[in-house]
């Protein structure tokens, strides 16, 4: 069973981090804590994150919103009634309706079990969805830090995480995903609440970028 974080050791797992971490401890210090970020265990979670894949948050939810407005609940079954036509309507791009189609039918065929995924290690999880066209590493991840709230993951492929541990550590732009990782080492078996931490110093820092 993996390692999970709750709402009740939030703010503990921060402090540990912080302790280990000055720059983290800076992060806390600045801005606070950071939300308790998380999702449901749902089709409609997942289908917000492959509407979120390298589109703003503000377009990703809009999707959403449109997409409860014409089928009141998000189910995979509702999902596969709607018309291209519709899709696009509720301003799912062709790939993105391609996207959330293939994860519909997975679901309905018993290929994906999103309740079983609850007793799964990462890469199990990370091995089943991948099949899936549309679903890479950055899904995944989300899906298990905000739906699963595993703790020890890494979203290296997630812009902002990127962006916000060259910032915080002062590293040059040039730093690769591979030093990133090994810096993320110091974090484990946090990676995620950290991760969460780096959002949250993201979001909040308003220093114009270098």
């Amino acid at each position: 069973m993996p390692q999970q974080f709750k709402q009740a050791t939030y703010h503990s797992i921060c402090d540990e981090l912080a302790v280990r971490d000055a720059d983290v401890d800076n992060v806390i210090k600045l801005h606070g804590y950071p939300p308790f970020w998380s999702r449901p265990n749902t089709f409609e979670s997942l289908v917000h994150i492959i509407l979120e894949q390298q589109v703003s948050l503000a377009s990703a939810l809009s999707a959403l919103n449109k997409l409860r407005e014409r089928i009141q609940e998000i189910t995979p079954a509702r999902i596969l009634l709607l018309t291209d036509a519709e899709m696009r309507e509720c301003y799912c791009s062709r790939q993105k309706t391609a996207y959330i189609r293939y994860l519909a039918e997975a679901i309905i065929g018993g290929q994906i079990n999103l309740i079983a995924f609850e007793q799964m290690e990462d890469e199990e999880i990370r091995r089943q969805l991948t099949t899936l066209k549309g679903i890479g590493n950055w899904t995944v991840d989300v899906y298990v830090m905000f739906a699963l709230q595993h703790t020890d993951v890494f979203p290296v492929g997630d812009l902002a995480i990127v962006n916000a541990v060259k910032r915080l550590k002062a590293l040059p732009k040039e730093t690769t995903k591979e030093e990133l990782i090994i810096i993320a080492e110091q974090w484990r078996p946090y990676r995620t609440v950290a991760s969460m931490l780096l959002w949250h110093y993201y979001l909040s820092d308003r220093k114009p970028k270098s």
